[in-house]
């Protein structure tokens, strides 16, 4: 059964107030722009490189999100810092554990300008030996991909790369998975010391459509210095925006994965419309010329599966020799199932023979197990819009598993 946890009087350890719409955060700013705001604030020049030295220690390797923690900085500056800016977290609205131990918060961020206050959502997938974080890039998305329910969601707008960091940062607060920090009050330790260890940009919008604040917070989550993630434990997923796949590689390192889902232009059309933009012969171009491709740093393709759409042998071939010269690996996702649509999970023996297909031409295709179907967590079920599922919702969706609609 799933848990709705009451976040009522249970905060960790960063502050009840969440971040102001009136003070900018120092959370998500390059050194060097950390830099400008402190020298912009009065900091004396000779003292602004240790000073965000200091700021950079105690945000991402402390985690502190409150300026009065900040033990090695005078009160003087402390004060001065706190009136200025704001290190504080997001709203956690609502948090859900799947059965499965999976997690989804609801997280509100402040108005940014004359807009309003927006939320998106993340999840927790814990596994054994990691822990992954899903992490969201925009507000909704513009690409309306068909199977997925984010899709349904109209853009709001970019998320800042502050609130891409918030979600990392807020998700070890709540995992108490800040090192050398006591155990925050209120944070919820796993089972067997598990730590957000991965991160992979699959939540809600295109990472490639706000292409220069996802650099921004990925280049920090893997900076040695701070929250030192390894660029092979980051993944970015993108439906296909061709412009930017090169410059992913070149100017950011990470992982790659392509969200592919059809091996035809008039297939992929449908289930994935950026492809009338960027068609399969342009994408997978782009993928060939990814820097750094090679065996050790395969790209991901990304095929969600689908009852009679693009589940069939001469699917799985046309795949293979799509592919063909390129270093990758196939997830085959099985269909997660949301209220209102119209596809179906394709049956478990048809992927198994999908997947054997694949592997006997030589590549891994590993079948995704489905995490967190019952808070809709799973991929391509994620979507916030203020609304939050009705109670009838839910029902719709708990009859949908009963009955073993989109079940694998």
């Amino acid at each position: 059964m799933a848990l709705t946890i009451d976040l009522t009087g249970d905060r960790p350890r960063a502050p009840a107030i969440a971040p102001s719409a009136d003070k900018p955060s120092l959370v998500g700013l390059t050194r060097e722009e950390l830099g400008a705001a402190l020298a912009d604030a009065g900091v004396p020049e000779r003292q602004v490189k240790m000073r965000v030295q200091q700021l950079w220690h105690w945000l991402y390797v402390r985690g502190v999100s409150d300026f009065a923690e900040m033990r090695n900085i005078s009160k003087e500056l402390r004060a001065l810092l706190s009136e200025r800016f704001t290190v504080a977290r997001p709203e956690i609205v609502e948090e859900q554990v799947s059965n499965d131990g999976t997690r989804k918060w609801l997280f509100r961020f402040p108005p940014r300008g004359a807009g309003r206050p927006v939320e998106i959502e993340t999840v927790y997938i814990p596994e054994e030996g990691r822990g992954t974080l899903c992490i969201s890039s925009q507000v909704g998305c513009t690409l309306t991909c068909s199977f997925c329910h984010t899709g349904t969601q109209k853009l709001v707008r970019n998320l800042t790369s502050e609130e891409i960091l918030a979600q990392l940062l807020t998700a070890r607060d709540r995992l108490g998975d800040f090192p050398d920090r006591d155990t925050p009050d209120g944070a919820i330790v796993p089972a067997e010391g598990r730590k957000v260890s991965n991160i992979v940009m699959m939540g809600m919008g295109e990472p490639l459509y706000n292409f220069e604040e996802v650099k921004k917070a990925l280049l920090i989550a893997s900076d040695g210095d701070g929250l030192s993630l390894s660029k092979r434990r980051i993944t970015l997923s993108t439906s296909g925006i061709v412009p930017e796949i090169y410059r992913t590689g070149e100017e950011i390192g990470v992982m790659l994965a392509i969200s592919l889902h059809a091996v035809r232009d008039d297939l992929r059309d449908m289930l994935v419309p950026i492809n009338k933009k960027y068609p399969l012969k342009e994408l997978l171009d782009a993928c060939r010329a990814y820097p750094g491709l090679s065996n050790a740093r395969r790209i991901t393709f990304e095929y969600v599966m689908l009852r009679d759409v693009n589940d069939s042998i001469e699917d799985a071939k046309e795949l293979v020799r799509l592919l063909r010269g390129i270093p990758a690996k196939i997830n085959l996702i099985p269909f997660n199932p949301w209220p209102g649509t119209n596809y179906q999970c394709s049956e478990w023996e048809t992927i198994e023979k999908f997947a054997d297909y694949i592997n006997a031409a030589g590549y891994a295709s590993p079948i995704r197990t489905p995490r967190g179907r019952d808070i809709l967590a799973a991929c391509g079920q994620l979507k916030s819009q203020s609304e939050r599922l009705r109670k009838t919702e839910r029902l719709a969706l708990e009859a949908m598993m009963i009955a073993g609609h989109g079940e694998a």
